[in-house]
């Protein structure tokens, strides 16, 4: 009984991660649009997306529990683990192609914390997940790699941002839901871009399809994929739920090719296959860990 019981908490980690991953794939296209078809500049957009996010989240929490979504301001190592979760992890993910080695930067942290080296099947997911998504993201011009040292080093730190959100979810997990994790954390992004890129100054109004394409940016990849990734990594393990988010760039691909006729070339299949056998190869080892 127990081992079933296992094995569908794992099955639901492993469908809400991936869940997190096709949300922020769909989220991303639609950023894509809003920027170069509707003229959004991203400095004004993402502290209203986080911002419009942390209320909405807010308010339901407080519907539901108002004492319980403030019990998280009383005690003080929650505090510090809110600020570093929300502030150091969730505001400054920058969506880059070098954010794709947080995998790495996860794996060492969790054999640091184990005290153990890292298992063959985890090296091999990790970097399958890492050709898969070069492939994927460059379309197999490795040239679009040579990026300058500014934009390097802007994705290494975003990678150990998201390091930062998967590793520390879960000790808030144990005491909070991660709505209201997530709403406080939205808050407190915005509040800091709100004060960084001042999107007053910016004079910008958006049209019809500029608000719709707001409110799936918010919906959709900041609502939806956050709670249920950030649910699914407290299931799975923040090891594995990085890799099963790798899903995004290939969400992002195929509503390209759908949808802006894209289309696939050779690479792109190639990374394709990696990321459905590093999908595989976590799949078969989630009761492992």
């Amino acid at each position: 009984m127990e081992e079933i019981q296992t094995s569908r908490k794992g099955l639901t980690g492993a469908l809400l991660t991936l869940g997190g991953g096709v949300c922020w794939g769909l989220s991303g296209s639609v950023g894509q649009y809003l920027f170069s078809v509707e003229g959004m500049d991203s400095r004004w957009l993402v502290p209203i997306r986080l911002g419009l996010a942390g209320i909405i989240m807010l308010i339901w929490c407080c519907v539901r529990d108002r004492e319980r979504t403030f019990a998280l301001w009383k005690r003080k190592d929650d505090i510090l683990r809110i600020l570093v979760y929300g502030l150091l992890g969730i505001s400054f993910c920058l969506g880059t192609i070098m954010q794709s080695v947080s995998p790495v930067f996860i794996m060492l942290a969790v054999c640091l914390q184990s005290r153990r080296r890292p298992t063959r099947a985890e090296v091999t997911a990790i970097i399958l997940a890492l050709a898969g998504v070069t492939l994927i993201t460059t379309h197999g011009n490795f040239s679009q790699l040579a990026v300058p040292v500014s934009a390097v080093a802007a994705g290494i730190i975003s990678a150990i941002c998201v390091m930062i959100y998967n590793m520390t979810s879960g000790p808030l997990l144990r005491r909070y839901s991660v709505t209201i994790i997530q709403a406080w954390a939205f808050v407190m992004g915005s509040l800091f871009f709100l004060l960084l890129f001042r999107p007053w100054t910016y004079h910008y109004v958006p049209g019809p399809m500029g608000y719709a394409g707001i409110a799936v940016v918010v919906l959709v990849g900041n609502i939806l994929a956050f709670t249920a990734y950030i649910s699914g990594v407290g299931m799975i393990g923040p090891e594995k739920g990085i890799l099963y988010g790798f899903f995004f760039p290939f969400t992002a691909a195929l509503i390209s090719a759908v949808f802006l006729h894209t289309g696939f070339n050779i690479w792109d299949l190639i990374g394709f296959l990696a990321v459905f056998i590093m999908l595989v190869l976590i799949s078969k080892t989630q009761g492992g860990s």
